[in-house]
C-alpha cells in the first residue's frame, strides 16, 4: 500500500514552505521575541494562501480541504517555528463552528480578518482558583487560552458546554512561556454577557482531538528542523581537523534522532487521514500521536542541542526558539501522561 501525500498536497507543502522560508526567517522569529513584531503580517500572508480557511466551507470562502491537508500545513508551520493562530482560529474554532451551525464568523476567519481564541482549559483540567462559573453570565479566570490577540475566544466548560464571547468583553493578561512564537493569556470575567454555542460534550472532545494531531505535527516539523540542523552543524564543524560528523559518536547520536523520527512521519499522516477517511480511529490515533511526538521530539530536541554543543544554547544559532515550542507543546492540551490515559479510556482499557 503507498501511502503519502497526493500531488496536490505536496505542491501545497512546496509553496507554503518557499512563503516560510521567505517570510518568516530566523530574524523575524527574533523581532517576535524581542516585542518589535506581531504575527499579523504572517497570518495574513497565509491567509492570502488560502491556509486560514483550510478546514472552512467554499461556501464561507474557504478551501475545504481535509484533516490531512491541515496536519501537512501544520508540520511546515513548525518547521519554520511560525507564528500564528493556525490551530486555534483555522482548525479547532473553525471546526467547532462549522460543527455547531454557528457559521456567522466564518467567511472572516477564511479571509484572515477575524482571529477566534480558544480557551479550553476547563474542559481539559481545571486549576484550583481559577475555573469559569455560569449564572446568566460568566464569571472567573480561564488560564492559557490560545492566541492572545484574537478578536474572540471559543470559552469550553467541563461539562462541555462551549461559549462565544468577544474579546472586548474580556480582561486579558498575557502570560509568559517558554515558547514565544505563540501567544496564550489568562482570561478574566466578570459577570460577561456570552453566547452559548453548544452543549454537546462530544462535539468539545472531538475539537480537542483535532487539536493534538495539529500539536502532533507541528512538534514533527520543529524536530525535523532540529534535527536537519544537527546534521548539517556536524559537516561544517571540526575538530582536531575533522569535521565532528567522522566522529562514531555524533554518527549515533544523529543516527538515533532519524531513527526516532522518521516513523512518526506515517503516523502524524494517519492521525490526519484518520478524521477524513477513518472516524471511529481518529480520536485515539490523534491522542497517541500527540503523547507520541511529545517524547520524540523532546528527545530530538535535547540532542540535537548537545551535537551543537556550547553553540547550541546560544541566540546565534536560535535552535532555543524549537527546543521551547516542542516543549510548550509537550504540555498544552494535555501532557502525554494525560492524554494517554484518555487514550486508554477510549480503548475501553480502563474506566474514566
Amino acid at each position: 500500500m503507498d501511502f503519502g501525500l497526493s500531488q496536490d498536497q505536496r505542491l501545497l507543502d512546496e509553496s507554503l514552505r518557499k512563503f516560510l522560508t521567505s517570510e518568516v526567517p530566523l530574524d523575524s522569529v527574533r523581532k517576535l521575541a524581542a516585542g518589535e513584531s506581531s504575527d499579523a503580517s504572517v497570518w495574513q500572508g497565509l491567509a492570502s494562501m488560502g491556509l486560514a480557511g483550510v478546514l472552512i466551507p467554499e461556501a464561507y470562502g474557504g478551501a475545504q480541504l481535509g484533516m490531512l491537508d491541515a496536519v501537512a500545513i501544520a508540520e511546515a508551520l513548525g518547521y519554520a517555528a511560525c507564528p500564528g493562530p493556525f490551530m486555534s482560529t483555522a482548525v479547532m474554532a473553525s471546526y467547532y463552528l462549522e460543527q455547531a451551525g454557528a457559521t456567522d464568523p466564518l467567511a472572516a476567519m477564511a479571509a484572515g480578518t477575524y482571529r477566534v481564541g480558544i480557551a479550553f482549559s476547563d474542559a481539559i483540567g481545571t486549576r484550583k482558583g481559577h475555573i469559569v462559573e455560569v449564572d446568566s453570565a460568566l464569571s472567573g479566570q480561564s488560564l492559557f487560552a490560545l492566541d492572545a490577540e484574537a478578536d474572540a475566544y471559543l470559552i469550553g466548560l467541563g461539562d462541555g458546554r462551549v461559549f462565544m464571547i468577544e474579546a472586548s468583553e474580556v480582561v486579558r493578561t498575557p502570560l509568559t512561556t517558554v515558547d514565544v512564537t505563540r501567544s496564550v493569556c489568562e482570561l478574566t470575567l466578570n459577570d460577561t454577557p456570552a453566547c452559548l454555542v453548544s452543549s454537546d460534550p462530544e462535539l468539545l472532545k472531538q475539537t480537542l482531538y483535532r487539536g493534538r494531531a495539529i500539536q502532533a505535527a507541528d512538534t514533527l516539523g520543529a524536530a525535523q528542523y532540529m534535527l536537519d540542523e544537527a546534521v548539517a552543524y556536524a559537516l561544517e564543524r571540526k575538530q582536531f581537523n575533522r569535521v565532528i560528523g567522522s566522529f562514531q559518536a555524533v554518527k549515533h547520536m544523529c543516527a538515533e534522532m532519524a531513527s526516532q523520527l522518521e516513523p512518526c512521519r506515517a503516523f502524524v499522516w494517519y492521525a490526519g487521514h484518520a478524521f477524513d477517511e477513518a472516524a471511529d480511529e481518529a480520536a485515539l490515533t490523534a491522542c497517541h500521536a500527540k503523547a507520541h511526538l511529545a517524547e520524540v521530539g523532546q528527545f530530538v530536541a535535547k540532542t540535537s542541542t548537545e551535537v551543537h554543543g556550547g553553540m547550541g544554547f546560544t541566540d546565534l544559532v536560535g535552535l532555543h526558539y524549537w527546543f521551547k515550542r516542542i516543549g510548550f507543546n509537550r504540555q498544552l492540551l494535555g501532557s502525554p501522561e494525560a492524554v494517554r490515559q484518555e487514550a486508554a479510556v477510549l480503548d475501553e482499557l480502563r474506566r474514566p
